[in-house]
């Protein structure tokens, strides 16, 4: 449920029809939530609500994306969501894991949201585990996306011209036969699930996706970012989905909360 923030003059929800939601989901190395919080930082989105639900670990933190001392006492919590009215764009950020056999009332709650809100497609950014691709995985680019039979029609043409590679399914019983064919996306976390109901609901929703590991994953949200980027032009880039350089010379804003990413460094008292 969409709970709009309190700014001292009322609580009236926002208006997000023909809105784009991005979101990501939980999945392999946390690369969705990374290039959402570049997306965030880089277009200094406003926070305007929250999404409360109880499909999610509790937590509540500082402020991510703070950008001076003033800011950084806010408080965050696990699913949040932040708007930007002149690009049509309000991005859901989700901040912990989801509490187990929890996926589907999340995805029946989200998109009931986006159905009321009047939201015009959802973006799903995700990624899954490399190792488990399979021979035609492991050609070409490690990227992929989806798209429900709705945005198809609207937009099919044009991932065509990116020359993108849509996601493909691989074989039900492997080994045994290679005609019943499904979609696997191991360590995609919601992303199956969403994606199906949005196709059986009529919501229009794309999923974006890299093949990764698990380990340093900063390199990982860069590309899949500029891979958005390429599609939803969100800011003004030259960069290759190719580069996932982190040199200052990014477009994209790295947000202050990335300097604990792997906690704090070793004492030097230690040595």
């Amino acid at each position: 449920m969409f709970i709009p923030c309190d700014r001292g003059g009322g609580s009236a929800a926002p208006d997000f029809k023909g809105f784009t939601l991005l979101m990501p989901a939980v999945s392999v190395g946390n690369v969705g939530q990374l290039a959402i919080d570049l997306v965030i930082s880089t277009l200094d989105m406003t926070k305007v609500g929250y999404f409360y639900t109880d499909c999610l670990v509790p937590m509540v933190g500082n402020n991510p994306y703070a950008t001076a001392e003033e800011n950084s006492t806010e408080l965050s919590i696990n699913a949040e969501v932040y708007s930007l009215p002149s690009k049509k764009l309000v991005v859901l950020q989700i901040r912990s894991p989801f509490i187990k056999n929890k996926y589907r009332p999340f995805c029946e709650t989200l998109l009931s949201w986006v159905k009321s809100s009047s939201c015009a497609r959802v973006v799903l950014l995700s990624s899954s585990h490399a190792y488990q691709r399979d021979d035609e995985q492991l050609l070409g680019t490690p990227l992929r996306y989806l798209l429900t039979p709705d945005l198809e029609k609207a937009v099919g043409g044009h991932m065509q011209e990116l020359n993108w590679k849509e996601m493909e399914k691989v074989a039900a019983y492997p080994g045994i036969s290679d005609t019943d064919k499904v979609l696997h996306i191991p360590g995609g976390g919601i992303t199956k699930l969403l994606f199906t109901e949005s196709c059986s609901k009529g919501i229009q929703m794309a999923v974006l996706l890299k093949f990764c590991s698990e380990g340093d994953n900063i390199p990982d949200a860069f590309v899949l970012v500029n891979y958005l980027n390429e599609w939803l032009q969100l800011i003004k880039s030259d960069v290759s989905t190719s580069n996932n350089s982190t040199d200052p010379s990014s477009p994209w804003k790295i947000p202050s909360s990335w300097r604990l990413l792997f906690g704090n460094g070793l004492p030097p008292a230690l040595f």
